[in-house]
């Protein structure tokens, strides 16, 4: 028999060729529509791919509404691909520029301030 698995990749490469949108357009439009941004162009070896994994906690209502999202943003990008490209439009955070950040990495780490101790209670209290 066939062994299931809980996850599977896609390949974007004719969406690509056909309306511009890449894989990378995809996962952050899936943002505006509530879901996780899936991973993407891994494998290397896939061109435009994304690997979808969804838990297996997830209900099938959940499941379905992630199906309908993937076929309306492929819908999507073919009426009004530059829509597509621009997302997320719902974070409070638009599309970071990915090649200047890897270019001109800004990367600060500050200590988090230290809690305040906290008391010990008094011995033998309310003796």
């Amino acid at each position: 028999g066939r062994r299931a698995t809980h996850e599977f990749i896609i390949t974007l490469r004719c969406e690509a060729k056909e309306s511009g949108m890449r894989a990378i357009d995809l996962a952050k439009r899936l943002l505006d529509y509530g879901f996780h941004a899936p991973t993407t162009y891994f494998p290397l070896l896939v061109p435009e791919c994304l690997l979808i994994e969804p838990t297996e906690t997830e209900s099938r209502e959940t499941l379905d509404a992630f199906a309908e999202a993937m076929m309306h943003i492929r819908d999507e990008a073919q009426e009004s691909p530059e829509r597509v490209r621009g997302a997320p439009y719902s974070l409070p955070v638009r599309r970071l520029d990915d090649v200047r950040a890897a270019r001109e990495p800004d990367l600060v780490w500050r200590r988090p301030p230290r809690p305040a101790p906290v008391p010990a209670p008094a011995a033998n209290q309310g003796e």
